[in-house]
């Protein structure tokens, strides 16, 4: 074999191997600092316990921080497509920044798994798929409680954004089918520290039971007060509030506390056949070794189950085109969108073309804190 045949050979095996360990790299922003910072610390903490592979090659995750501001997220998603070259995009943890990464996922055909609930237009989501429960599934379960306990009248508190219109649209959804009128719409900034004049409105209202549209740390402000200025009715919460330290800033106040939930938070107490339970309790069990007990949260889930349909669609995806490029940005959406069974810490997610979330009833368990900790509602 002369020098020039076994120079091609040669190139030809080198590109084969690049091309069969080509890297994938996914672009995540995310405010472990800011307003959000309660839920974006557990987002974040959760890419420390990621697999090393998608679909069986190599990955790199680019993790940069937004501060929980949708400006600067907006701005991290525009970075790490046009300088990172990322093959998707994951955040944030509000819905305000997830909106502005829909856009940019949207203008530049880039895959955008979310780890947010967020309402878009139809054919804004084509790029986007999302992680959390819907919150019309999530508040459908607080709806169920609601019929079987009497409340005839809901009182409505929530943040003055996008995440409070999503949980005030939920609540109102199903009033009309479980036998409740909403009687308040009051709303708050994510950095108040004081809900006096909005809590008057409600208790002035005298509803049966208060739905607070909040999450995280900032879901705790409302029902303190309510409970400071006497309120005997059930307070409900919704998913973005299910963590440690929405606990431990509202104390004792909170026992009682209502919310749905994805099932990783109380894999323990959850039935042996239930379809997530080895998944959520590997994860809780591994999250809790790496960051402490009593530390397990919905938001790492997100993360973690956001990967793993990246994982289930990777190798198709891999089929058409190599990692770094448009051709495989777009066949990546497209596996997406056919990505069937994948069981995780939260669900069972079955993607159509015209469900970028596919998640069921299987997805959300009811919960309450009781002496400190969630505990399932049984």
């Amino acid at each position: 074999m002369n020098r020039t045949l076994l120079a091609a050979v040669a190139a030809a095996a080198t590109l084969g191997a690049a091309a069969a360990h080509a890297e994938i790299t996914i672009g995540v922003t995310l405010g472990a600092t800011g307003p959000g910072a309660s839920l974006g610390i557990h987002y974040k903490n959760a890419f420390q316990l990621m697999p090393k592979t998608l679909g069986g090659e190599p990955v790199k995750y680019v993790i940069l921080e937004d501060g929980s501001d949708a400006t600067n997220a907006g701005k991290n998603a525009r970075k790490l497509i046009t300088e990172d070259r990322v093959d998707a995009i994951m955040g944030s943890n509000g819905v305000p920044s997830s909106l502005q990464i829909a856009q940019v996922a949207f203008e530049t055909k880039t895959p955008y798994v979310c780890l947010t609930p967020i309402s878009l237009p139809p054919e804004k989501y084509h790029w986007t798929f999302v992680v959390p429960q819907p919150t019309e599934l999530m508040m459908g379960a607080v709806a169920e409680h609601m019929k079987a306990n009497g409340v005839k009248t809901v009182g409505f508190i929530g943040f003055s954004d996008g995440w409070g219109d999503l949980m005030y649209k939920a609540t109102t959804h199903h009033a009309a089918a479980y036998g409740y009128k909403v009687v308040t719409d009051e709303r708050y900034a994510r950095a108040d520290t004081s809900v006096t004049g909005q809590i008057l409105k409600i208790l002035a209202a005298k509803p049966d039971a208060v739905v607070v549209g909040g999450s995280g740390t900032g879901g705790a402000l409302p029902h303190v007060a309510l409970v400071e200025r006497g309120y005997k009715g059930r307070i409900y919460h919704n998913h973005g509030t299910v963590n440690a330290e929405f606990i431990k800033v509202g104390g004792k106040a909170v026992e009682g506390a209502i919310a749905p939930t994805g099932p990783l938070i109380v894999p323990e107490e959850l039935p042996a056949n239930y379809p997530t339970k080895k998944v959520s309790l590997d994860f809780t069990k591994r999250y809790e070794e790496a960051f402490g007990a009593g530390r397990r949260n919905a938001f790492g889930g997100y993360s973690y189950d956001g990967v793993l349909i990246l994982d289930a669609a990777v190798p198709a995806a891999l089929k058409k085109a190599k990692p770094g490029t448009p051709e495989f940005r777009a066949a990546l959406r497209d596996a997406l969108e056919g990505v069937k069974n994948v069981v995780g810490s939260h669900g069972v997610y079955n993607m159509t073309a015209t469900n970028h979330n596919g998640q069921d009833e299987r997805a959300r368990v009811l919960v309450r804190v009781e002496n400190g900790v969630w505990r399932l509602l049984k």
